[in-house]
């Protein structure tokens, strides 16, 4: 099967889903407007609005031309048409739908909601559903998932290799983004959330890991510019330092997650100590997770291991501690599950997530790796399989 019918096919399975979703709920069709959710149903991206009834077929209410032919494509200039044209097609207008309410601004949502005609406690919040329905992967997307996994692996094999004595940490960042490209990278890490903004990654060296972040990573990172405080900062890697390597893997539409941690000679023996512990978390975690088990369950399990070698102090930082160990993948960073003490969520098979249990190391660095793994019948299948050992760039 080539790949533009193995993405018809994959679209039509989007979509059903979506509507068995809108019945089940007593809605009677969905807008979709904001990049990620068009693409999620249409494979492409416009200027325009995504409309799915509960029962039928797309429309696609577009405001600006595109390059690429789609079935039922009706051209609009402002969203107050769309009831006009879906009266002049024949079609029921709708009662209930579905908006996405958490990522539109309050005009786009008020102006839509205006121009439908339509009541505000039949709103229902697509920014939710669309997530969740979205962090359960079909086949074809996990053939994405596993094509970016390949490329993000190819890139860290290399990064050894283009170090050199006397580099910043933004001088290592540049060349490894350089690399990225060069591998396919779409040069964007898709996040979801406010406050969300990031370079193509994040890396981390010596005492820079302990700096605070206001954006909602893992670590944080003083950065090099004050409109941007997350990640590398400039300064000179230095011996007994820690290089943590946190680059997106975005070489397809679906994304990929991994950490891996170098060296520059010998580190404390609590940093190789903490390192190890991570790894035990990954192994325990991967012997135990399944279908059906609670992210708060995994949170726990790792906290447990953490609490017993008495690393609680540099878990997930120092001076700000994140509160959560894994989180979902997929056409954003960071999609549903979350693996949080507070999280309901269950894993689910086909759920792709990233699980990062870091620790920082005052004067030498965050330490610790991040692997993506896909949830099956049997159990997590680790898609990042590369060296997790911390690398000594001394010794390549």
């Amino acid at each position: 099967m080539d790949f533009n019918t193995a993405l018809s096919n994959d679209l039509n399975i989007r979509r059903k889903r979506l509507q068995e979703e809108m019945q089940r709920q007593g809605v009677d069709a969905c807008i979709l407007t904001t990049s990620v959710n068009v693409f999620y149903m249409v494979g492409a991206i416009y200027n325009g609005y995504f409309y799915l009834p509960s029962e039928g077929e797309a429309i696609h209410f577009i405001k600006r031309n595109i390059d690429f032919e789609l079935e039922h494509t009706i051209h609009i200039r402002k969203p107050e048409q769309i009831l006009e044209e879906l009266q002049k097609a024949g079609l029921k207008c709708p009662q209930k739908i579905l908006l996405e309410i958490d990522t539109l601004s309050f005009s786009d949502c008020d102006r839509l909601i205006a121009s439908l005609k339509l009541q505000k406690e039949n709103i229902v919040n697509a920014s939710v559903l669309l997530r969740r329905l979205r962090s359960v992967k079909t086949d074809f997307e996990l053939s994405q998932v596993r094509l970016c996994a390949k490329r993000h692996i190819e890139v860290y094999k290399q990064i050894p290799y283009i170090y050199k004595e006397g580099m910043t940490d933004l001088d290592l960042q540049f060349e490894i983004e350089f690399l990225m490209r060069k591998h396919g990278s779409l040069g964007i890490f898709r996040s979801y959330g406010a406050n969300m903004d990031i370079y193509m990654g994040s890396l981390l060296v010596g005492e820079n890991a302990e700096s605070p972040s206001p954006f909602d990573f893992a670590l944080g990172g003083k950065g090099g510019n004050s409109v941007l405080p997350l990640g590398a900062c400039g300064e000179k890697i230095k011996k007994g330092n820690t290089i943590m390597v946190d680059m997106a893997g975005n070489y397809s539409p679906w994304m990929t997650d991994m950490t891996r941690v170098f060296s520059v000679g010998k580190i404390s023996d609590l940093a190789y100590k903490a390192h190890a512990v991570s790894g035990e978390i990954h192994q325990t975690i991967v012997s135990q997770a399944k279908p059906g088990i609670a992210c708060a369950d995994l949170y726990n399990i790792a906290m447990d291991i953490v609490n017993r070698n008495g690393l609680d102090a540099y878990f997930m930082g120092t001076r700000q501690q994140a509160k959560f160990i894994g989180h979902g993948v997929g056409l954003e960073i960071n999609e549903p599950p979350v693996l949080t003490p507070r999280s309901k969520e269950l894993l689910e098979t086909n759920i792709v997530f990233a699980l990062e249990p870091k620790f920082v190391i005052p004067e030498v660095g965050a330490v610790g790796y991040e692997n993506t793994y896909l949830v099956t019948d049997n159990g997590l299948e680790n898609l990042t399989v590369l060296e997790e050992n911390i690398i000594d760039l001394n010794n390549q």
